[in-house]
């Protein structure tokens, strides 16, 4: 793992940080990011926001409803096995395609 990078800036009169580039081009912070600061015991935390509001599994429980009768394991297992067989055909097809193309 890299280094956490360790720059200086400063606060201008209107109370604005610039935080440097090798920093935000490290985190992929573009223009607009929208970041949250938090006071801690040995200073300041700068983090990005969580784009989407915190949530509970009693929140998402029951949230893809199937009113049939209840699987089996081993139904479900031929369900995944189909699909992950579909989408690896799909993915060749793509990829002869783009192949052929050039």
């Amino acid at each position: 793992m890299n280094a956490p990078l360790r720059q200086t800036t400063v606060i201008s009169t209107k109370g604005q940080v610039i935080l440097p580039k090798a920093i935000r081009d490290k985190l992929r912070w573009e223009a607009g990011a929208r970041l949250v600061v938090k006071e801690t015991a040995s200073g300041v935390l700068i983090t990005r926001e969580n784009p989407f509001p915190p949530t509970t599994l009693g929140d998402v429980v029951g949230r893809l409803r199937y009113d049939g009768p209840a699987k089996t394991i081993e139904a479900m297992h031929e369900g995944v096995v189909e699909a992950a067989a579909e989408d690896d055909a799909r993915i060749m097809r793509e990829y002869r395609k783009f192949r052929d193309r050039g």
